[in-house]
């Protein structure tokens, strides 16, 4: 395909028609603390059904992978004034195609580089590391700061990420999806998240698409996200949705509470003490200020329903750890109890189970 270009653009015909083929979206990043837009990612989009990846190979083998990839930075730097206030703008460029003609030349059209982050592909392989960490030192000189991107997929990209002393380090989704349940990957998450921590670098958690992912990246006090559940990518620099605010929100603030037993607590029917009593355990006899009297519970055993007396009761701040040691210190008849949590005024939140606390001590 070759049609006509418009002047000023990289020249990218034998594989765009016209440079108007290719067009940005925007992802939003989240600041996950203040429930909030950081910033926004630049996403190249062509027409038909192939995503960017084969594009940007065919790029490659047609020997214009530059041309494209500046066409594309030429675009984003273009949206940078239309930039809501306090976000920036994450710009890929393959660290290869950096040190380019074409590339500088579209990095070349926005001096004032300020408010962008040029995000470096951990994929690429880098065949002169002291030619790049010149050319990132000239775009720090400009104003711009560096993110290393896919960060775990392939660990060369830590020498990289030594080298370079990224801003902002973006976690692989390889190591994103399902690290709520796999355990694996959330320690690989967290020794990237530790390295970066060294060299002062944020954290970016990419490719966020579950309720758990968030939960467990909010718990691992990663600072930002991306990803379909959060924002997905769109024409223009959209807000968080309403519901995504809260539901960021709710986490954060559990999070913050991750060292206490608020985190931990299990809902629990309450019934009266005067009134017959509850059917299937576990629930808890309440006074008449809703205070709590005795608990219902199941013999593990047998899953006949006894009476028990509270024997232990703790506020949603306390400790964990500590939580632990007055349960497990309690009489051995009552040892492995449920723990009730009240608020303030001694009202009944929610029941503790010994092993969750124990699962939740030995994590810390």
């Amino acid at each position: 395909m070759t049609g006509m270009l418009t002047r000023g653009l990289p020249d990218c015909g034998p594989l765009l028609a016209d440079p108007g083929d290719l067009t940005l979206v925007f992802q939003p990043i989240v600041d996950l603390a203040r429930a909030r837009v950081a910033g926004y990612e630049a996403l190249a989009r062509f027409p038909g059904t192939a995503g960017p990846e084969v594009w940007f190979a065919a790029a490659a083998d047609a020997g214009i992978a530059a041309e494209l990839e500046a066409l594309a930075v030429h675009k984003a730097l273009a949206a940078v004034p239309d930039l809501p206030p306090d976000t920036f703008l994450t710009v890929n460029v393959g660290p290869h195609l950096l040190g380019t003609r074409p590339v500088q030349e579209a990095l070349a059209t926005r001096p004032d580089l300020r408010r962008v982050v040029v995000e470096l592909t951990e994929h690429a392989p880098v065949h002169d590391l002291g030619a790049l960490r010149v050319q990132v030192a000239a775009l720090r000189a400009r104003g711009a700061l560096v993110a290393l991107d896919d960060t775990g997929s392939g660990w060369s990209g830590l020498q990289q990420l030594a080298a370079l002393r990224p801003q902002l380090v973006k976690l692989d989704r390889s190591l994103v999806a399902d690290a709520d349940t796999d355990p694996v990957r959330m320690a690989l998450a967290e020794m990237v998240g530790e390295f970066a921590g060294r060299i002062d670098a944020w954290l970016l958690a990419e490719g966020i698409e579950t309720r758990g992912e968030l939960a467990a990246f909010c718990r691992l006090g990663v600072p930002l996200a991306q990803g379909w559940l959060l924002g997905r990518p769109a024409s223009g620099f959209a807000p968080l949705a309403p519901d995504v605010v809260a539901l960021v929100r709710g986490h954060a603030a559990r999070a913050r509470l991750r060292d206490s037993v608020a985190s931990l607590l299990r809902p629990v029917r309450q019934a009266d003490v005067t009134e017959p009593l509850p059917g299937v355990p576990p629930a808890v006899l309440v006074g008449r200020h809703g205070e709590p009297v005795a608990l219902r519970l199941a013999d593990p055993r047998t899953g006949a329903a006894h009476t028990a007396p509270v024997s232990l009761r703790v506020h949603p701040t306390d400790d964990v750890t500590a939580t632990l040691h007055k349960a497990l210190t309690r009489p051995p008849a009552h040892r492995f109890d449920p723990v009730v949590c009240t608020d303030a005024g001694g009202a009944v939140l929610g029941l503790l189970r010994v092993e969750d606390l124990a699962s939740a001590a030995a994590a810390r």
